[in-house]
């Protein structure tokens, strides 16, 4: 399999791997478990523990997890703009350039989800180079993620894992960046998110 083509189906695991694990994407997972087979070593050992730990948990424990995990846990947010963000008027602005990408792509982001969600952007980088710009861009979020996901012990950090190592290594700034972040936290400002859904009533969506 060719660089790009073994990019974009690690690109299309980790997204399904990273989603709500509900009977679609359960019925999908003999199908990667296969193209796994194809990916070179470092990409399908990660990607391949979640699909083993999803193999073998219950449907409704690997559910309640998730939401409890992704939705009630703020650091291990599943939305890049929140690392670099935090809920400002900033994040709206970063909002509106992801939704350009997929615009340009002729994709748009389905179920709801705000287009900087992590599976999304991963959906789109399986077909389009601007998928791969949103996630160099968006390291340090990805570089924090795994540190959350890392310090609840969860097998979802194998799947950012695989993510990380599909990018060039971080430079200087990013790691500094990530530090800084890691011991603040994000941005808070709570104005001018409404147009982006970005306002909590839910409890856990962010």
């Amino acid at each position: 399999m060719s660089g790009p083509a073994w990019r974009a189906v690690a690109a299309r695991a980790a997204s399904l791997l990273l989603r709500y694990p509900d009977d679609e994407v359960t019925a999908a997972l003999p199908v990667l478990r296969a193209a796994l087979d194809e990916l070179p070593a470092p990409l399908a050992g990660p990607l391949g523990e979640v699909a083993a730990h999803r193999e073998g948990t219950p449907a409704g424990q690997l559910r309640a997890a998730y939401v409890e995990l992704f939705d009630f846990r703020r650091r291990c947010c599943l939305h890049l703009t929140y690392y670099t963000c935090g809920d400002t008027r900033k994040r709206g602005e970063a909002l509106v350039g992801f939704a350009a990408a997929y615009r340009r792509a002729g994709l748009a982001v389905v179920g709801g989800e705000l287009p900087d969600f992590l599976p999304a952007v991963l959906d789109l980088t399986a077909v389009d180079d601007g998928g791969w710009r949103l996630l160099r861009e968006h390291r340090v979020g990805l570089d924090l993620l795994v540190e959350a996901l890392g310090r609840e012990k969860s097998v979802y950090r194998h799947a950012v894992v695989a993510v990380r190592e599909m990018l060039p290594p971080a430079g200087p700034a990013e790691l500094a960046a990530a530090a800084r972040l890691a011991r603040t936290g994000p941005p808070v400002e709570q104005v001018g998110l409404e147009p982006f859904g970005l306002v909590d009533t839910t409890g856990g969506r962010r």
